[in-house]
Formats: C-alpha cells, sequence, structure tokens
C-alpha cells in the first residue's frame, strides 16, 4: 500500500462499520477493546498502517460530531478530507435505529454528583487556543442529511446532568480555596442559579484564592470527551465581554466516568470559535 493512497469505498464501508460497532458498545456501557477492534479491522483493509486506520477514525468522530451525534471517547475530531466518509457514515447511521435509540438514553439519562467524587487532579489543562485576526463570519453551507440528530444538544438541555456538574464546580472551588487557607471565602462560594436564578449569565460565584477577586463561573458539563462542541447563550457571550477579567468557563467532561474539567478565562469569543446554528424569527411587521 503507497503512502497516501486513497481509501477505497469498500476500506471506508468496513471502518466506519467497526466504529459504529465499537460506538454502540461505549454507549451502551460494555466493555470493548479498541486495540482488538484494529488489528481485526486492518485484516479487511488494503495493508493500512495502524495509524493510519487510527486517523481514519478520528477522521469519523469528526463527522459524528458535525451530524449532532456523540463520538467515541479517544478518538480526537481530525477533519476529514474524502468527501465519501460523510456519505458512508450517513448511509450506515440510516440502517441503525438500535445507535439512535442508545444515543438518545445516553444523553436523556439522569446524572447525580457522586458522594465520593475525586476532586484532586479534576482541574486539567485546556486545549491549545490558535489565534486568529478577527474575520468576516464564514459562509454556512447546509448539509441537508436525512440522518442528522442533534444528540448533543439533548444532552445540553438535560437539566439533571447540567446540575450535577455545577455541583461538581461548586464542591471543587470550595475544597480548592480551602486548600490555600481561604476557608472564610470557600463559605462564599454561591450557586447563584440555584439561588438568584440562571439569568445572570453565569452559574457560581467563587473567589480568586490569592487576591479575593470574585470568579463569575460558567459551567458546561458533558459526558462525553473533551473535544465535545458545547452550546452557549448570547446572554453568557456578553457577560463574558463585559465581565472579561473575572469570567471563566468550566467544561466538565467525562461527567459519568472520572469528571474532569479545564478552564477557558475571559471573554468567550476569544477562546472558542461560535457558530450561529439558529435565530429567534418572527413575521415581517409583527
Amino acid at each position: 500500500m503507497a503512502r497516501g493512497e486513497t481509501w477505497s469505498i469498500v476500506e471506508v464501508e468496513a471502518c466506519v462499520a467497526d466504529y459504529l460497532d465499537m460506538l454502540m458498545l461505549e454507549l451502551t456501557g460494555q466493555a470493548y477493546s479498541k486495540t482488538k477492534h484494529r488489528l481485526a479491522l486492518m485484516q479487511k483493509l488494503n495493508g493500512r498502517s495502524q495509524g493510519s486506520v487510527e486517523m481514519k477514525h478520528q477522521n469519523i468522530s469528526a463527522v459524528m460530531l458535525a451530524l449532532g451525534r456523540p463520538p467515541i471517547p479517544g478518538y480526537k475530531p481530525l477533519p476529514n478530507t474524502q468527501k465519501v466518509l460523510t456519505e458512508v457514515v450517513e448511509s450506515q447511521l440510516a440502517l441503525r435505529p438500535d445507535l439512535d435509540m442508545a444515543a438518545r438514553l445516553a444523553v436523556e439519562k439522569p446524572a447525580v454528583l457522586p458522594q465520593l467524587v475525586t476532586l484532586q487532579g479534576a482541574q486539567v489543562a485546556p486545549p491549545k487556543v490558535k489565534k486568529v485576526a478577527e474575520k468576516a463570519t464564514k459562509e454556512y453551507l447546509p448539509t441537508f442529511s436525512p440522518v442528522q440528530r442533534d444528540y448533543l444538544a439533548v444532552e445540553a438541555r438535560n437539566r439533571s446532568l447540567g446540575l450535577a456538574g455545577e455541583k461538581f464546580v461548586l464542591a471543587f472551588e470550595r475544597e480548592a480555596l480551602c486548600q490555600h487557607n481561604r476557608s472564610d471565602l470557600a463559605d462564599q462560594v454561591d450557586h447563584v442559579a440555584l439561588s438568584l436564578g440562571d439569568g445572570l449569565g453565569y452559574d457560581i460565584r467563587s473567589f480568586d484564592p490569592i487576591s479575593g477577586q470574585e470568579r463569575f463561573i460558567e459551567v458546561k458539563t458533558t459526558a462525553f470527551s473533551a473535544e465535545t462542541p458545547f452550546y452557549v447563550t448570547r446572554n453568557e457571550v456578553a457577560r463574558s465581554e463585559r465581565d472579561a477579567a473575572q469570567y471563566q468557563l468550566y467544561r466538565v467532561f467525562d461527567f459519568r466516568k472520572v469528571p474532569r474539567f479545564f478552564a477557558l478565562q475571559g471573554a468567550i469569543k476569544q477562546s472558542c470559535e461560535l457558530d450561529a446554528v439558529s435565530w429567534k424569527a418572527k413575521p415581517l411587521g409583527f
């Protein structure tokens, strides 16, 4: 197999089928070995290396996210350049109603904060952000996919998961302040989304352990990987701009396994790529 040779339709179909089989096992909480799957898959391919198969799985993750579907954790989304891959993913998803059911159950499942949740090591480094110059909004290119299901949006509306993630961050903030001998501040950490309401543009009021300055923390929680996109409101974006010096967005991920989070500081527009996915509309003249 020559390096860089285009994948045949047969190879792509085999790779997508294997990926979806692993995703089904992942969503239903069943054990599986990625290595064993990969080695078995390679027997069906035309001399592809393990690295090549790994990259194709990452391509599939990117397609899944574009379709609003949860990807397999560990296969970091890698933009796809082979058009046929999207077509094969869509066609195979249309034949997998079991995946539809499993995905919906996964994103709608209630969640609670475990009593023995591990807070040590919970915060990890944020993904590296490539600073780019301000540019015009890119043209929207609709796909009109017949199998698009925005399960990530459904998960974002899962209030029990969101609340559990907020309680996780609340516990982390209080413990972190206590570890800095600031129990006076720890006692003042406030879950404002519950005590005052959810229209402030953030969920938790905490404090910097050194300066004592207030922190405004917005929490976004997912049961999936750190790369999973999330939704923010216009109000949250505006608050992050007005109070950029104090604003932090905590992205909690892998919540149902080992909850961890990374923090994005300042204005959301500076740390995230924002895509408009819907509009509020009213008939002209109203």
